[in-house]
């Protein structure tokens, strides 16, 4: 098992595990529930970890992840559809469905 991912925030990881089996490579959520340990230990040291389980998918995970964080930082678009504002992460409108606009 190789370490690909670690964030504060638990929900970062959780849709990043998400990502990753969309794409067929098993992982798995390490400290999902440490936070209670925070104060004892580093806060860092209680981050929830995403490991994959075959070490031969710890290039594609982490191309994968660079991807998605880079997306994340990407500006919101309007959807052409219904006009819902989205973030520049998503792929699709979370309202209806819709492809972004071309960018």
């Amino acid at each position: 098992m190789k370490l690909v991912f670690t964030h504060p925030n638990h929900f970062a990881v959780i849709h990043i595990r998400h990502l990753l089996e969309s794409r067929g490579i098993d992982c798995q959520v390490r400290n999902e529930f440490a936070v209670g340990a925070m104060g004892e230990l580093a806060p860092i040291d209680v981050w929830p970890e995403l490991w994959v389980a075959e070490d031969d998918d710890e290039a594609r995970a982490r191309e994968l992840i660079d991807q998605a964080t880079a997306q994340a930082d990407e500006a919101d678009w309007f959807c052409a559809q219904c006009g819902e504002r989205n973030a520049g992460s998503f792929e699709l409108c979370w309202a209806c469905g819709a492809e972004p606009p071309q960018r």
